[in-house]
């Protein structure tokens, strides 16, 4: 099971977040915006390292605005969508 931690460190990593720690991320903060502050191509950036890391696959885009609306909601996406 992938934890909330997890996904926290790979936002880090994957997306080369400098200035914040996993730490100061609380599991329910917004990815974009007035959250942690992601934009649109930190979103494709993140689809491309879902895939590889966990095998995730976005085929409803519709539903990839909810997916994505917090560590919590994208943990809990990457739980029941793991491939790998």
């Amino acid at each position: 099971m992938i934890t909330t931690e997890d996904v926290k460190n790979r936002l880090i990593s994957g997306l080369n977040l400098e200035d914040i720690s996993a730490d100061e991320i609380d599991d329910n903060d917004m990815l974009f915006n007035e959250g942690i502050g992601l934009d649109s191509v930190d979103a494709i950036e993140l689809i491309v390292i879902l895939d590889n890391e966990y095998g995730v696959k976005f085929e409803n885009m519709e539903k990839v605005k909810d997916i994505f609306a917090t560590v919590q909601t994208l943990t809990d996406y990457i739980n029941g969508n793991v491939k790998k």
